[in-house]
């Protein structure tokens, strides 16, 4: 039977993973001519990253959309306003592109979406001999079966061009490149390193990326460009250390890779929650292969910015199961399971508590680099801004989850399973579950605070 089933694998791979990304030449026309807004930072910034976790996240996270809405000063504006990025992951990314889409419109209409049966055209059965065969080849679905949820219900054919159009937020959506072992960002930044045009580049496919749990979900297929690129590569002269940081290495070895054909002509993506289910490891990557003291913002929003919140929206779940009440079990599947999580929940922990630091360097960067302007400068940058200080810049950094809740709502919560289907009620306590957790975080208040004062 195995021998059977590697050939039929081997004879009828899966027909529908074909790349979508243009090269940068090829995309001819006006979109191509469109890139990811550089300049989307206020005096007052609000920055998002939203989790894995299936519909759970992508409605505990509209949720937390809700409460920054709710957060209004005395002229009307909101926090919401204030949001100009957003990094996610699996789940989260349905609500981020989303929102990157329609904007504040997607209050009104988001939650229609949630209550969509995501799973209805998805293959489950390893009983049939063809969906085994489709495993072996790759994975049990492939993009077709995602093709009528999430380009057609959800995302409407939407391409990066008319979420560029809007200006900001700037959306991340994140995978992961297995090959690299890496995170991957749809960002302009991994898309030039391609010399791959992603205004062209539709909005579902980078959502099916981010979404393609491993063995599940075939990998969605990236194609390298090289012959299109006239710009060369950044200068990595700066990451060329790897026995300093194995991070900085296989950073650097991964970017080179996109151009170099040798190493094979594409890249696979599968979940962004292999490398980091909270979207913030390609923050710090950029951070490291740029090198400069304010990337990934441009120049004019290091100079803008004096206030900045990041709001960390984790919707994962916390431990499960009851096998650790009798000397039997756990299961196979529940060990597999269990192990998975355990990975992942191990690498969460690690990245958040690296970003902390991160983003305080961040800001002590930022502080040097605009103290350190010309004073001709900083005096006509003051002339500008009235009020404006060099050293006037400060970040915050917090998280919501189920656990800021009352305990046993949050025990409900957590046993909602990891789906793309869920049913209207808890769909809806999910939602009200993240505008809670916003309007409760004492972070988020305080720079509610501050933030209306200094308006």
């Amino acid at each position: 039977m195995l021998l059977l089933l590697a050939g039929l694998s081997a004879c009828g791979s899966l027909p529908h993973n074909a790349p979508r990304n243009l090269p940068q030449a090829a995309a001819g026309s006006a979109p191509a001519a469109l890139r990811e807004p550089s300049d989307f930072a206020g005096p007052t910034t609000v920055a998002m990253s939203f989790s894995g976790g299936g519909t759970r996240a992508a409605a505990f996270a509209f949720g937390a959309l809700q409460g920054l809405d709710a957060m209004r000063g005395p002229a009307g504006a909101s926090l919401l306003d204030d949001v100009a990025f957003i990094s996610s992951v699996s789940g989260g990314s349905i609500t981020a592109a989303y929102y990157g889409l329609h904007g504040k419109a997607s209050l009104a209409t988001f939650r229609s979406v949630l209550l969509k049966d995501g799973e209805a055209g998805l293959r489950f059965s390893l009983l049939n001999p063809v969906n085994l065969a489709r495993l072996f080849a790759g994975g049990l679905n492939d993009r077709e079966d995602l093709q009528a949820w999430l380009d057609e219900d959800v995302f409407k054919g939407a391409t990066y061009a008319d979420m560029f159009r809007r200006g900001k937020p700037v959306v991340w959506i994140n995978a992961t490149n297995i090959y690299y072992r890496v995170a991957f960002p749809f960002s302009q930044l991994a898309f030039d390193a391609l010399c791959s045009d992603l205004a062209s580049f539709p909005v579902s496919e980078a959502v099916a990326a981010s979404m393609a749990v491993p063995v599940f979900f075939a990998p969605i297929v990236l194609q390298k460009h090289p012959e299109a690129c006239s710009a060369p590569l950044p200068n990595l002269d700066h990451v060329q250390a790897p026995e300093q940081s194995l991070l900085v290495g296989a950073l650097a070895t991964a970017v080179r890779g996109h151009r170099d054909l040798s190493k094979g002509k594409y890249i696979k993506l599968v979940d962004g929650g292999v490398t980091d289910n909270y979207g913030l490891a390609t923050i710090l990557q950029s951070r490291l292969l740029l090198g400069t003291p304010y990337g990934p913002m441009s120049e004019n929003d290091a100079i803008n910015m004096r206030r900045l919140l990041f709001i960390v929206v984790d919707a994962g779940q916390g431990p499960r199961g009851d096998w650790n009440h009798r000397q039997d079990g756990p299961s196979g599947i529940e060990v597999a399971n269990a192990a998975i999580d355990a990975a992942m929940a191990t690498t969460v922990r690690m990245t958040y508590d690296a970003f902390i630091p991160m983003m305080q360097q961040w800001r002590d960067d930022l502080v040097a680099y605009r103290c350190g302007l010309p004073h001709s400068r900083q005096q006509e940058i003051a002339a500008r801004r009235p009020g404006w200080r060099c050293n006037e810049v400060d970040f915050f950094v917090t998280r919501i989850s189920f656990d800021a809740l009352d305990k046993e709502r949050a025990a409900s919560l957590n046993d909602l399973p990891t789906r793309l289907r869920l049913p209207e009620r808890d769909v809806d306590r999910l939602i009200e579950a993240g505008r809670d957790a916003i309007l409760g975080n004492p972070v988020i208040r305080e720079f509610e605070r501050e933030s209306a004062a200094a308006r």
